[in-house]
């Protein structure tokens, strides 16, 4: 039966060209996004999983700006260590020297004072960001190492008075060039003075510079220790970063290949929709050639 009023077969070619429609919307905001899921709408389970992935992804991040700056701090420090201990050295050098019978005890106390005037400087200017593990009081520094949700944010601890050479605040009298020597109980590394020392005094300076040789280099093991820990977890994160993007991309990343086949044949349906409902609007002017 043909009717006027109503068009059964436009109403049915007018729905499959707006089912058609919507599907290549969908489709073609996939290809433009790049994009399986964008919005709770597409996919509400998978959109909340890979939302709070990609929040730790960004977390993650911060962890990693942060160790890059925890393993620059210790470089820092590490280095400034190494130049302390080498010039350690050079007074234990002039130590043996004042040890002889006709050393110059007053141009070897020159030198000496050079040395620890640069090891004061050496210490005092060894400042990242704020931070100095030489000159300071102690105590413990945490270095940002991780994160997870069920945790927060882990840390790498450093004991910063294994590290600490001296302390300006209390005018270089702690640390392991600060403190008396435990054989020349009457002066530190920065203070002796063999000008009007005795034999006995010069050896005994030596043994207290072995022993802050010795601690330096525990402190420089310490230092290096931390700074593998930091590359270690700098590995880690990136790798873990690497696992969750992979994560994300595989709830809502779209197929290109699949989106692509499928835009084309969308394409076709659409004009053929395009045609069919043509056809069906023009089986009504039929109907009129009935009254000519």
């Amino acid at each position: 039966m043909s009717s006027l009023l109503t068009n059964t077969a436009a109403m049915t070619a007018l729905a499959a060209l707006t089912q058609t429609q919507e599907s290549l919307s969908k489709t073609e905001n996939q290809i433009s996004t790049g994009l399986r899921i964008s919005t709770a709408a597409d996919n509400a389970a998978y959109w909340s999983i890979a939302t709070k992935m990609k929040s730790n992804v960004g977390a993650l991040g911060s962890v990693s700006d942060a160790l890059g700056e925890s393993s620059a701090l210790v470089s820092t420090m590490t280095n400034a260590l190494n130049s302390s201990i080498s010039v350690v050295d050079n007074i234990k050098k002039a130590l043996v020297t004042a040890s002889a019978a006709d050393a110059d005890l007053g141009k070897i106390q020159t030198d000496i004072a050079f040395q620890q005037a640069s090891l004061v400087s050496i210490g005092s200017s060894a400042v990242f960001n704020g931070l100095n593990f030489l000159e300071t009081s102690g105590g413990n520094v945490n270095l940002v190492a991780s994160y997870d949700t069920s945790n927060g944010v882990s840390f790498l601890s450093l004991d910063t008075s294994q590290t600490a050479l001296f302390d300006a605040t209390t005018g270089a009298t702690s640390g392991i060039l600060g403190s008396t020597g435990a054989n020349y109980a009457s002066a530190s590394i920065l203070t002796l003075d063999v000008t009007t020392a005795t034999a006995g005094d010069i050896s005994n300076m030596l043994k207290d510079v072995e022993a802050a040789i010795s601690s330096m280099t525990t402190a420089a093991s310490q230092l290096g220790a931390t700074s593998t820990n930091i590359s270690t977890q700098q590995t880690y994160i990136s790798n873990l970063s690497d696992s969750l993007t992979t994560g994300v991309g595989s709830l809502v990343d779209a197929n290109m290949n699949e989106a692509a086949t499928k835009l084309a044949a969308l394409q076709v349906q659409q004009q053929l929709g395009i045609q069919a409902l043509s056809i069906s609007n023009s089986n009504s002017q039929l109907i009129l050639k009935l009254f000519q």
